[in-house]
């Protein structure tokens, strides 16, 4: 069996976080719900993802959904008449949820979101801070903003438009429709699909990759691509090469290079 460290539960349960081999796993696990975001499951998120970020042992994260219905279909709307009824209260609760998705959105390990089932809203706002989305075929997504008037906000609609482009952002955001895994891989939403029974060993498969390479080569991709999609005005450039030259001065480059000539596989530090 692989050793599994770091169990834990955050959100009264909501929230299922352990680490395999390196690989770090954070469920959304409010089946009955079809793992609707409650602000509770939000803060619970951001101590998983904070638990596995600071967990050396740890080289990428999968966000998944329990019960195999949704990822995430939401947020949960009950909590609304509490939570969102009004531009105040919504401005509150975007403050509690925000630092989650910030927190995601700067993440500084390689993120993949498996997605089973319903990734509606805010499962949508998880699925696209993540750096890679694999779906299963059975999978719909969608963004309801328009049937509920619910305003998206800036960083969920520059997400979706990095990602589908401006057009299928409109037809999304304004019909709030519906659409299958086939149709979310044609227009860029999601990278892979596979049969619903194959996506957990598939996501495994790919992390497992992941976390076997070199730790500080996929940190410089990871800050790289960041920078690639900002403005030329407000790119860091210094970034981009302090983590060039933290890759080339690495023990684990000179590692690399070792296990190329002795044809072997490399054992990376991270350092």
């Amino acid at each position: 069996m692989p050793e599994i460290s770091n169990e834990k539960s955050y959100a009264d349960g909501n929230i299922l976080q352990h680490a395999t081999d390196g690989v770090g796993v954070i469920t959304f696990n409010n089946p009955d719900k079809r793992n609707a975001m409650s602000l509770e499951m939000w803060e619970g998120f951001g101590e998983a993802l904070t638990a596995l970020r600071d967990d050396e042992a740890v080289r990428v994260v999968i966000l998944r959904g329990a019960g195999g219905k949704a990822f995430v279909s939401g947020a949960d709307i009950s909590q609304f008449e509490k939570t969102r009824h009004n531009a105040a209260a919504s401005e509150e609760y975007a403050r509690r949820s925000v630092a989650q998705r910030a927190l995601l959105a700067d993440y500084p390990k390689p993120t993949i979101a498996c997605i089973q089932g319903f990734c509606l809203g805010g499962g949508m706002q998880v699925a696209m801070l993540a750096d890679i989305r694999l779906a299963a075929h059975g999978s719909q997504f969608g963004i309801p903003a328009a049937r509920l008037g619910i305003a998206y906000g800036y960083d969920g609609l520059k997400h979706l438009v990095s990602l589908v482009g401006p057009s299928w952002a409109r037809l999304l955001m304004y019909t709030g429709m519906r659409i299958d895994s086939t149709e979310a891989l044609r227009i860029g939403l999601v990278e892979r699909v596979f049969p619903d029974d194959q996506l957990w060993g598939e996501t495994m498969a790919i992390a497992e990759t992941i976390s076997q390479n070199a730790p500080l080569a996929i940190k410089a991709a990871k800050i790289t691509i960041v920078q690639v999609l900002k403005d030329e005005s407000a790119r860091d450039m210094d970034a981009i090469k302090a983590i060039g030259t933290a890759c080339m001065d690495s023990a684990d480059f000179r590692e690399g290079r070792q296990a190329f000539m002795e044809k072997r596989k490399p054992r990376f530090q991270g350092k």
